[in-house]
């Protein structure tokens, strides 16, 4: 395919350029860049149905794969309440990867499924030719240097996110400029789930804290009392969890010092928060030769 590339030039810069006079409009078709190919691994899942109906949204990239074990055989594209895409969710992500490969197009594998299983996805897709963009919640950071390790040597690409939210990175990065002024922070969170506490987005916060080098809430680190809530870390971090259904996934860090409060607060309310950053993370991977590790490299 071909893109039509057109240039105007003015009276004067026809004239000085080849002595003509008169505006003119000079076209050439010029070769688009193919889409990325994207593959949702666990495109049952909620978001991976969102993943589907953004990538087929998004310019310049596709759906060109699905894969879970549930609705095996059914369209993507319908399981998504969209137009049929004519293609099945299959449960075997080699046999979609394969197909990809053939066609020697540029291919992303989405990867939405398990902690257990994530080591083994991305290799796969490398041995493809294909990078990955992996949301799982609560990787092993073994996970994650195992992979680096691997990329580095394939020169592949790799993006692990913590999170896709924009704007949970941006509560994140506002905490760390925070946290050089006041000595005292705590979180409160809620979740609809409590397998899910403390969360994902907690534990970053508390890692990105705890490697400034201070020291938090000083005058009570040694109260056991439970209401308290758990301190994370070694710093000093307390997080409250909270599990009440009908509450939206809720996360706000709050700040003292003396004769005021500081409170950064987010609110997931959808699914739909995620694919902003997904979109971004299918963009800039196909670009990398090596693991990178947090969507915040990118923004």
């Amino acid at each position: 395919m071909a893109a039509l590339s057109c240039q105007f030039h003015s009276a004067l810069y026809r004239e000085r350029l080849c002595g003509k006079t008169g505006p003119s409009i000079s076209c050439s078709a010029q070769p688009s860049q193919p889409n990325i190919k994207v593959v949702i691994n666990g495109a049952a899942k909620e978001i991976g149905r969102a993943a589907v109906i953004a990538v087929t949204k998004a310019r310049g990239m596709e759906v060109a794969g699905a894969v879970d074990s549930h609705f095996v055989g059914e369209d993507v594209g319908k399981l998504c309440d969209m137009e049929p895409l004519e293609i099945p969710i299959i449960s075997d992500l080699t046999m979609v990867l394969g197909s990809i490969s053939q066609a020697k197009e540029t291919g992303v594998v989405v990867d939405f499924t398990d902690p257990s299983t994530v080591y083994d996805n991305v290799k796969q897709a490398i041995a493809f030719g294909m990078r990955s963009v992996v949301y799982v919640p609560r990787i092993k950071l073994d996970t994650v240097t195992a992979l680096s390790a691997f990329c580095e040597k394939a020169s592949m690409g790799c993006l692990v996110a913590p999170t896709l939210s924009i704007g949970s990175i941006l509560l994140q990065q506002a905490a760390i400029s925070a946290s050089f002024h006041y000595n005292n922070v705590e979180i409160v969170e809620s979740r609809a789930n409590a397998r899910d506490l403390p969360s994902a987005d907690a534990v970053q916060i508390v890692n990105n804290l705890s490697n400034l080098g201070q020291m938090y809430n000083r005058e009570d680190m040694g109260t056991d009392v439970a209401a308290r809530g758990q301190v994370l870390g070694e710093d000093g971090v307390r997080v409250h969890s909270m599990v009440l259904p009908g509450l939206p996934s809720s996360t706000t860090v709050y700040f003292s010092g003396p004769g005021e409060i500081y409170s950064i607060k987010h609110d997931v309310t959808d699914v739909q928060s995620l694919m902003p950053g997904l979109i971004l993370a299918i963009r800039k991977v196909v670009r990398l030769k090596n693991l990178i590790y947090g969507l915040e490299k990118f923004l």
